[in-house]
């Protein structure tokens, strides 16, 4: 869906840099889909960068985070088309936060057994398809509709 006017090409890609951040916090949960299958791991390599920043800096991630909400979703001097974008990415964000706690309980409790691990595939493989899809629908300029995500952020963004 494409209103609120036209997007250009430099509001594309604002809108796409957002779901770097679910991305780099997605990758934990893929460790045992990257043992098993060691040549996904060459997927990571443009990633190593904003990872080591990500993960060399304290509370890099809840900093973003933040800058992200404050300074570019309510902002209403920015298009339409980045907040949304950039309010799915921090929704999308919040999940994987949720999906990290429930995780590590079940991981104490089952102790990285099949349950675990078959969790831990269908979240990082749904965090891959999920921004990939939101990436490629910003940049051909459309907004990415994520079932209760995406009403989320319309309810936030207006």
């Amino acid at each position: 869906m494409t209103w609120r006017g036209a997007n250009t090409v430099s509001d594309r890609i604002f809108a796409a840099l957002p779901y770097l951040l679910p991305l780099v916090y997605g990758i934990s949960f893929g460790r045992f889909l990257f043992e098993q299958f060691p040549i996904t791991q060459v997927l990571l390599v443009p990633l190593l960068p904003l990872i080591q920043i990500i993960g060399s800096i304290p509370f890099a991630s809840m900093i973003i985070f933040f800058m992200l909400f404050l300074l570019v979703v309510r902002n209403p001097n920015i298009s339409h088309f980045i907040r949304f974008n950039a309010m799915q990415a921090i929704l999308l964000n919040i999940v994987l936060f949720l999906c990290q706690l429930i995780f590590g309980v079940l991981g104490s409790t089952f102790q990285a057994g099949l349950v675990v691990e078959t969790i831990a595939n269908v979240i990082f493989l749904g965090t891959v398809a999920v921004v990939g899809y939101s990436v490629v629908q910003s940049l051909m300029g459309r907004y990415a509709e994520i079932p209760t995500i995406s009403e989320a952020v319309h309810m936030q963004v207006r």
